[in-house]
């Protein structure tokens, strides 16, 4: 067994690459799932029955359909179509799109829960939608939102996981490729484990201190 993880260890760099990339993808696509989250949440809470349909309808829609499968179909489907993406590029489109859909839901949630009166006084006092929105809305949103937001991201951590069976080299696809070559399931696989439960311990560490954040404002 020693001698397994010794094997593990000499394949050291292979495995820092894939957890690099893991990073890279799931830190990118968080971002980018958030930045359209809100762009969909007005959407959502829209008084114009289409636009609140359709953007129920993406948004019920993603969550109803299995990661792998949507991966599948990002990567294996859409040259059928003519949109040819190579490996990285799938990767991260779908974790956003994908998730995207849950950034959506939460932020509605936490907009909705919000008081109306710092609103109210914010129309009152002359501010314009913009403003009214960076202002006043946003800060409180995102301090609520925080701890779950916070879990969404680790999901993408794990959501990421999946893309190996595109090809993409992040940590659990350069795990499998140890185990390929050296015949070591057990050493490479729990040795990703815990690299996974590293970075999901920083996410955990940042949800924390907004956490905090958001209850000093209280």
């Amino acid at each position: 067994m020693i001698h397994d993880f010794g094997i593990v260890w000499s394949e050291r760099s292979l495995l820092l690459s894939g957890l690099g990339n893991t990073t890279i993808l799931s830190v990118l696509s968080a971002i980018a799932a958030l930045l359209v989250g809100f762009l969909l949440t007005p959407a959502l809470m829209s008084k114009q029955r289409w636009l609140a349909w359709i953007a129920r309808g993406f948004v019920d829609g993603m969550r109803c359909v299995p990661f792998l499968l949507f991966a599948y179909i990002v990567y294996y489907g859409l040259p059928s179509v003519g949109l040819r993406l190579d490996n990285w590029t799938s990767g991260l489109v779908a974790l956003t799109i994908y998730n995207a859909a849950y950034m959506a839901e939460i932020l509605r949630g936490a907009w909705a829960s919000q008081p109306r009166e710092p609103i109210e006084a914010g129309v009152a006092f002359g501010f314009s939608s913009l403003s009214l929105f960076r202002r006043i809305v946003l800060p409180p949103l995102l301090l609520a939102a925080g701890p779950v937001i916070g879990n969404q991201i680790i999901q993408i951590v794990k959501d990421s996981a999946f893309l190996t069976i595109i090809a993409l080299p992040e940590l659990t696809h350069a795990a499998a490729s140890i185990q390929s070559r050296h015949y070591v399931p057990f050493a490479a696989f729990i040795t990703a484990v815990f690299l996974y439960w590293g970075l999901c311990l920083v996410i955990e560490a940042g949800v924390t201190t907004v956490d905090r954040m958001a209850a000093s404002r209280r």
